[in-house]
């Protein structure tokens, strides 16, 4: 009797662990799995049920459409990008086939969603006879006019352009190039994917490039926070500095720009005179201050997948690396929205705003849905060290190597920035970069530039984010 009971106890025993594990898995499924399956781009069923409402449009600040849907039967309808690739690599693409990307999957649900009163209304107006739902539009911060600018400025050169409004965080444009057209992927997808250039890769946000001479603006402000009297220390540029027995830092072309300040220093990039700073603040406090700027950490941004930037770890006996991180080189690497945000923050008192492309969503008929308002990433920097940068940047256009930004009529800050790089092989031609902000007195845009390749000086990009900016500004 007791060996029944026993194996009894056992069975029962063996069944509750199998309940148990059944029950446990089945909850894993339904509340960590079975989103991620719902919402999983090539779910039959999610398209099946995505097809029986008309996707909703997206539209730039000025209400714009940047996409258009038609229904071809019941089941399926066409996607159509009216920019092309100017916008590809923020809107994204929605696609039975390759998925949904960009701005088409964080607002997928929004796109989906058609407003009750609306149908309720069109059922009425119809007499009755149903008509195709319409989903929600969404109304991004992006300017057509600007976007489309800077692609056709970078031309045929690979690179990026991000221009921010430094007051709210919003992304008035975001190009890549080279790009890709959305419309019809079945045709050039094996293309798209075999190109060495890599079209799909968004280079504003994911590309990680040496910042250059544009670093120098961090290493400023690391000195201006954390030395006393830095803006009157003074060295005797003699064109090179030797780090060492074995390692001599040059200024380009071996300029020798003499007794120089922390404003001509940077005015005319003396990289004698910033990588001689970055040694004096040692790697630790130099990279405390990259790091208040999200060097090695996600940029908070609302939903926009960034690229983490990087600044090197140094021991104190790697001199010439600690004073090539000081210029931009070493190992420091930097997205274009990195630097577009480095720049506006200066031009916003210190103040970061978390970079965003959405401001609402709206019915089909254009009744406010919800707001997304702007966000403060916190005060980065004290407004006095952001008064003193603005007044170097601009002096850096109006007096040093940024003159290719100059605008006429309007007051142009900024910083251009000659990287070294291996992409080409051994003696790459430099990366061009120039960030900046305009009008100097109450700044509008802040921008980044990128050439890849662009040439010494920083002047392909200067050039660039002059007419982009003019362009923004509408002048």
């Amino acid at each position: 009797m007791n060996n029944t009971l026993n194996n009894i106890k056992k069975v029962m025993f063996v069944f509750l662990i199998c309940f148990i594990g059944l029950v446990s898995y089945m909850t894993y499924f339904e509340m960590i799995v079975g989103p991620s399956v719902v919402n999983n781009g090539h779910n039959r069923r999610t398209w099946i049920r995505r097809n029986e409402v008309l996707r909703g449009t997206i539209y730039d600040r000025n209400g714009d459409a940047l996409t258009k849907s038609e229904p071809i039967n019941s089941e399926t309808q066409k996607r159509e990008y009216t920019g092309g690739a100017v916008f590809s690599h923020i809107l994204g693409y929605v696609d039975q086939k390759y998925g949904i990307t960009g701005l088409e999957r964080k607002y997928d649900t929004d796109l989906m969603t058609t407003d009750i009163k609306d149908s309720l209304k069109s059922l009425i107006l119809n007499k009755g006879r149903s008509k195709k739902k319409v989903g929600n539009g969404v109304k991004t911060t992006l300017d057509m006019a600007t976007q489309k600018t800077a692609y056709d400025l970078l031309g045929d050169n690979r690179g990026a352009v991000v221009v921010l409004n430094p007051k709210t965080g919003a992304v008035i444009a975001m190009v890549s190039k080279p790009s890709f057209d959305p419309n019809n992927l079945e045709d050039s997808w094996s293309a798209i994917n075999k190109d060495s250039s890599r079209p799909l890769l968004n280079r504003a946000t994911a590309g990680l490039y040496p910042p250059g001479s544009t670093f120098k603006t961090v290493t400023a402000i690391s000195a201006l926070e954390n030395m006393p009297n830095a803006q009157n220390r003074t060295i005797q540029d003699t064109g090179s500095v030797q780090i060492g027995p074995d390692y001599a830092l040059h200024n380009y072309n071996g300029e020798v720009l003499g007794t120089l300040n922390l404003y001509q220093a940077y005015t005319h990039s003396s990289n004698v005179y910033f990588g001689t700073l970055a040694l004096d603040l040692g790697n630790n406090t130099l990279k405390n201050t990259a790091e208040k700027f999200f060097f090695n950490k996600s940029i908070p941004t609302d939903g926009i997948p960034v690229e983490a930037s990087h600044f090197p770890t140094l021991k104190s006996y790697e001199k010439g690396s600690i004073a090539q991180s000081g210029i931009g080189q070493s190992s420091v690497l930097a997205s274009p929205l990195q630097m577009a945000v480095v720049t506006s923050t200066i031009a916003n008192d210190g103040v970061m705003m978390k970079p965003h492309l959405v401001t609402s969503v709206i019915t089909s008929s254009g009744k406010l849905v919800k707001t997304i308002s702007p966000e403060s990433a916190g005060q980065i920097i004290s407004s006095n060290t952001a008064d003193i940068m603005k007044n170097m940047m601009k002096s850096v256009v109006d007096n040093g190597t940024g003159s290719g930004a100059y605008i006429n009529g309007i007051e142009v800050a900024g910083k251009t920035g000659t990287a070294d790089n291996q992409v080409m092989g051994a003696g790459s031609p430099p990366h061009s970069w120039f960030i900046g902000f305009a009008p100097y007195d109450d700044p509008q845009v802040a921008i980044a530039v990128i050439v890849e390749n662009g040439g010494q000086g920083g002047k392909a990009a200067a050039t660039i984010a002059s007419q982009v900016i003019s362009t923004a500004l509408r002048r």
